[in-house]
């Protein structure tokens, strides 16, 4: 009886979790919407960012990632693959960081593709940047002398709050095709 009790516990958690997986087609729409914003808002701040847009194979935007830490600190935020103009996933970022940090801070980001190869790394899922990577903070004409590292382009832009730290963590990645 026991053994069924939890096998049958076992198996509702991994319904629960499986479910949580599964593509949810109202999610993306919301995401996309949010997305656009953030993409327009960008634009506004920087017009010389279009470039990235044009040349790259694809991008991911994640209209806000909350963060937050007082020694120790995270960072979460969902956002939309974009391949071709069409959502193709859905993107989820988290991160945890350690060393001085204190406050919290609201912001988008904005991840491009140069090619195939850097994308195709990304979808495979589990993806990380690590400390080393970094972003271009946003302001006019901040993208004009940006390029790709690895392949990739990181943009942030900040959307609130304060936080000072001297830190170090990665981010880490977890893409959800469509289907």
């Amino acid at each position: 009886m026991r053994k069924t009790i939890i096998a049958g516990m076992a198996l509702m958690s991994f319904a629960l979790t499986a479910t949580s997986w599964a593509w949810d087609p109202a999610e993306a729409d919301e995401l996309h919407a949010k997305s656009q914003e953030a993409v327009a808002v960008l634009k506004e701040k920087d017009p010389s960012v279009q470039r990235f847009f044009d040349a790259s194979v694809a991008h991911v935007v994640i209209p806000t990632v909350g963060k937050a830490g007082f020694g120790v600190g995270g960072a979460r935020g969902k956002g939309v693959l974009y391949e071709n103009g069409a959502v193709t996933a859905v993107v989820t970022l988290t991160q945890l960081s350690f060393g001085f940090q204190w406050g919290g801070q609201a912001y988008s980001e904005f991840i491009f593709f140069k090619d195939d190869v850097a994308l195709q790394d990304f979808k495979r899922g589990n993806y990380e940047l690590g400390a080393q990577a970094s972003a271009v903070a946003v302001t006019a004409g901040a993208s004009a002398d940006a390029d790709y590292s690895s392949g990739v382009a990181i943009f942030t832009q900040a959307k609130g709050g304060l936080m000072y730290e001297a830190s170090v963590g990665g981010q880490k990645f977890k893409v959800e095709p469509k289907g």
